[in-house]
């Protein structure tokens, strides 16, 4: 695990723009952090690093959203998602084949996601500076997590 000190947005948005160079077809990144953390900030900076030219915006209320860069990205929020049940109906593993699914809230149904994946938590401060966390599963463990952080 690293962590790193993001003191703003644009700090948190290069952070991920960073991470999205590790990136692979069918990578999972499991978004933890509580309302307003810079979850959406931080899959905003991974759509950047992969090329993607529209604005990043909230899945809440459509639940996915899909970006086309080098790589596809499939953005879900489960927040508003009541059972397990309902996050197999949105089979978002199948939607991301070939590309990078960011699930926020994901960590609250981790093992639905396999053992290979990323937690990216974020963690505010009172000041507004955002301690992220990388904590790396499965295939993740062997990536040089530690070049994001400079």
């Amino acid at each position: 695990m690293i962590e790193v000190g993001c003191p703003s947005p644009d700090d948190t948005r290069a952070l991920a723009r960073r991470l999205a160079s590790l990136v692979r077809p069918d990578d999972v990144l499991l978004l933890k952090g509580p309302l307003g953390a810079g979850k959406t900030v931080f899959t905003g900076g991974l759509a950047e690093g992969l090329g993607v030219q529209e604005q990043v915006t909230s899945p809440t209320f459509v639940l996915t959203r899909r970006y086309d860069g080098f790589m596809p990205l499939v953005h879900a929020d489960l927040y508003r998602i009541g059972s397990s049940a309902e996050i197999e109906d949105l089979d978002l593993l199948g939607e991301a084949v070939g590309g990078l699914l960011v699930v926020e809230w994901g960590d609250v149904v981790e093992n639905q996601f396999g053992a290979d994946h990323l937690v990216v938590d974020i963690i505010p401060d009172d000041d507004e500076t955002r301690h992220i966390r990388l904590i790396p599963h499965g295939t993740w463990c062997d990536r040089p997590l530690n070049e994001v952080s400079v």
